[in-house]
């Protein structure tokens, strides 16, 4: 029972991480060493498994396609999806700098852990670690799409988005903005349970799940340190779109005005909750302030939560 229940809070982990734009799942589930066995069941999917359903040997399905664990981890992915999507639309709308901090530090601090993992720095290694590195912050200079409601969109926007999703260091949920559907399906739909929006993109995230657990498993069995080394460049790369401080544009250029929080706010001062940045301009605070202190605060609090996160399954394993 103990260790379900560690499955259900790493499941929650990377629920919480994949409604969070530049933040990967997968980066949960390599950190809380789950990776590798979700991938391997997750593409136990197979005729196998559909021959041992219809002839009615559940027993037998269950244990080849690891039923228990995979509930575990994807009940905990469920219930924070739908239980933080509310938390974390007010936190974005309202302390978008505290909540990019804590982040911030999280994938700071994991870029090591993940990264000690490979065996043998080679020469090769440090190439593709660069290459990860290159192609995360290129991606965080895309401008995204505009919302797009269609089932076939919605159904595309599923399936690159779970792959994503498992991909640790490439956010599910920054493909999605890229895609121009982020706030449609993770905040709106979700918070409202719209099932034209979300069955969609739930059928077409399984069965980009199902597909792509296929090759990253052969990869990862087979070049584990280069795919480690190619993952920890993702998850470094992506620091450059959870960085708290930036100035944000829209379409046209001009700079949108925020408050001392980074929230979005009109010339009163009030605040707006439908503002779509079309691009950001990072930058280093020019004084300390308590936002800044704060903010210094809880990066600190994200790295110390990834050690702890580190410390707990060292000790179970």
């Amino acid at each position: 029972m103990k260790e379900y229940i560690s499955l259900f809070f790493k499941g929650i982990g990377m629920g919480v991480a994949n409604v969070i734009p530049g933040v990967s799942g997968g980066t949960i589930a390599l950190i809380t060493g789950i990776f590798e066995k979700l991938i391997n069941s997750i593409k136990s999917f197979n005729l196998i498994a559909v021959k041992l359903l219809f002839t009615g040997k559940f027993k037998e399905f269950a244990k080849h396609i690891n039923l228990s664990f995979l509930i575990s981890v994807f009940l905990g992915i469920a219930v924070s999806i739908i239980t933080i999507a509310k938390l974390f639309g007010y936190l974005f709308d309202n302390y978008p700098i505290y909540i990019w901090a804590y982040f911030f530090g999280l994938i700071l601090a994991s870029v090591y852990f993940v990264g000690k993992t490979i065996s043998r720095w080679s020469v090769v290694v440090i190439i593709i670690f660069m290459v990860g590195t290159a192609a995360a912050v290129f991606l965080s200079t895309l401008n995204h799409a505009t919302e797009n409601d269609s089932i076939y969109y919605l159904f595309i926007c599923g399936i690159v988005a779970a792959c994503s999703m498992i991909l640790p260091g490439l956010s599910g949920s920054f493909v999605l903005i890229l895609m121009g559907n982020y706030k449609l399906v993770m905040i709106d739909a979700v918070n409202n349970m719209d099932v034209i929006i979300l069955i969609p993109v739930v059928i077409g995230a399984g069965f980009g799940l199902l597909a792509f657990s296929y090759l990253l498993s052969w990869i990862f069995k087979n070049y584990k340190d280069q795919t480690i080394s190619l993952l920890t460049g993702f998850i470094f790369g992506s620091l450059s779109i959870l960085w708290p401080w930036k100035k944000s544009f829209d379409s046209l250029g001009d700079l949108i005005t925020t408050n001392k929080f980074g929230a979005f706010i009109d010339s009163n001062g009030k605040l707006l909750e439908e503002i779509k940045p079309y691009a950001y301009e990072r930058y280093l605070p020019e004084q300390m302030n308590s936002v800044i202190i704060f903010s210094l605060g809880l990066m600190i609090l994200g790295i110390i939560s990834i050690w702890a996160i580190e410390k707990f399954a060292e000790s179970k394993s």
